[in-house]
């Protein structure tokens, strides 16, 4: 019996993921965490900032959102380049430019400039998380690739527990400190770690499994017969062009612009719902913020984890996003109760992530080969565009109405349109596998 045949034995294969876990998950979680953080900081930098600066709800819920806009227009190319020029070289690059811009915040003094620096944070950070997708598709197949989507996206749910409690202690303790704000103390202390996280991971990052000095050869060869799982359930694309003709990249983008929608809507808007409920205490209301992201981090984990084991991906994704719908809708009744309303944006956020983490799995198991990273930046991009519009909708129906009601409802409608979508994007060769099983 060869070493390789060997190496397939379950355990074997299992002690040899367990340390490709440990190798590559906590750095990656831990920029994906700054990346989420140095996003939707702002929405604890407006309860300062917005009076500092005179900002209005509309201003401020389009600045939130342009951020998206520059993220768009670079996120192909960046991708385009990443298998050409390696993800260690792109993720460096991609953390210190965003660190660098995320730390100047602090230098906004009105809204042109706001606009800008959102809008340049979004340019620098472009390719981000479709990199990540794509650079995980190389290391892992399809039984285990929803859950190691979970656990470096739940980074998104962690900045928003870390933040939230962070972000209001710094705004409120440096405040006036060193003739700063205390939301621009914010900015540069959240931004500046990125730099040394992009240092670190041109050292310790490997482009791809034939790279890794800490594999041996028969260690390899086995990653690659797993990722090779990839093929059974994927079309093998040569060229983005072929990729741009297909028309489930179009749903499969819409679905993801109906969850990302709701998803960013609540991310930059949540402290101001939350305060609306009574909540003055600044420290407390860092507090409350963090709950939605603690609920929504043991479910992505959950979700993603159950998706693999059962091999099954559009329902798991599609079923909680109907229930982040059901939970949206109900919130406006709840104003004024301040545990009713936490208790339903918890579940809501909660819902909203788990679709958003089991949906990634999605692309890797409908397109496959050189051209795979451009694909799913293609989808990325065009969905990602709802962060945009989801908080600026959200700000223009608030300056419009003076409440935050129609928004949460607006909300519901896409998280309910997501489920329609993704449902819709069926694999055609399912039932047939469904037949022969």
């Amino acid at each position: 019996m060869s070493t390789i045949q060997t190496l397939r034995g379950g355990d074997a294969v299992s002690a040899l993921y367990s340390r490709i876990n440990w190798r590559l998950l906590p750095l990656l979680i831990a920029c994906y965490m700054f990346a989420y953080l140095d996003r939707v900081n702002v929405g604890f930098a407006k309860l300062q900032m917005q009076s500092d600066l005179g900002f209005s709800d509309a201003a401020y819920g389009v600045g939130a959102g342009i951020f998206f806009i520059g993220y768009v227009l670079f996120e192909i190319p960046s991708n385009l380049m990443l298998p050409k020029i390696g993800a260690r070289l792109t993720f460096s690059r991609i953390l210190v430019l965003w660190g660098i811009t995320s730390a100047c915040m602090l230098f906004v003094h009105n809204v042109p400039a706001f606009y800008a620096m959102r809008f340049m944070l979004g340019v620098f950070e472009a390719g981000f998380a479709p990199g990540m997708i794509y650079y995980l598709s190389n290391w892992y197949g399809p039984k285990r690739m929803a859950r190691a989507i979970a656990l470096v996206f739940v980074a998104g749910p962690l900045g928003g527990v870390v933040g939230g409690p962070l972000s209001a202690w710094l705004i409120s303790s440096l405040s006036g400190v060193g003739g700063l704000a205390g939301w621009q103390w914010m900015f540069l202390v959240e931004g500046l770690p990125c730099l040394a996280l992009g240092a670190l991971v041109w050292f310790k990052l490997a482009n791809r499994p034939a790279d890794a000095r800490w594999l041996t050869q028969d260690e390899k060869r086995l990653v690659e017969a797993e990722v090779g799982g990839h093929g059974n359930a994927s079309h093998r694309i040569e060229s983005f062009a072929e990729i741009a003709k297909n028309p489930r990249i179009y749903v499969l983008a819409l679905a993801y612009f109906c969850i990302i929608f709701p998803i960013y809507a609540i991310s930059f808007w949540l402290p101001t719902l939350v305060k609306e409920q009574g909540v003055s205490d600044t420290l407390r209301l860092g507090w409350y913020v963090a709950i939605p992201y603690v609920a929504a981090a043991v479910a992505m984990y959950a979700a993603g984890r159950r998706s693999d084991r059962v091999g099954e991906r559009r329902y798991h994704s599609a079923l909680p996003a109907l229930g982040a719908a059901v939970l949206l809708t109900l919130t406006p009744y709840a104003s004024g109760n301040l545990a009713a309303t936490l208790t339903l944006l918890t579940l809501a956020t909660a819902c909203m992530w788990m679709a958003y983490t089991v949906f990634w799995a999605i692309p890797s198991e409908t397109i496959s080969g050189p051209a795979a990273a451009g694909g799913i930046a293609l989808i990325n991009t065009i969905g990602l565009s709802g962060g945009f519009w989801g908080p600026a909708v959200f700000g223009w129906v608030k300056s419009a109405t003076g409440s935050t009601h129609g928004g949460l409802l607006v909300m519901a409608c896409m998280a309910a349109l997501s489920c329609v979508l993704i449902l819709a994007n069926k694999h055609r060769g399912a039932a047939a596998e469904t037949r022969t099983a």
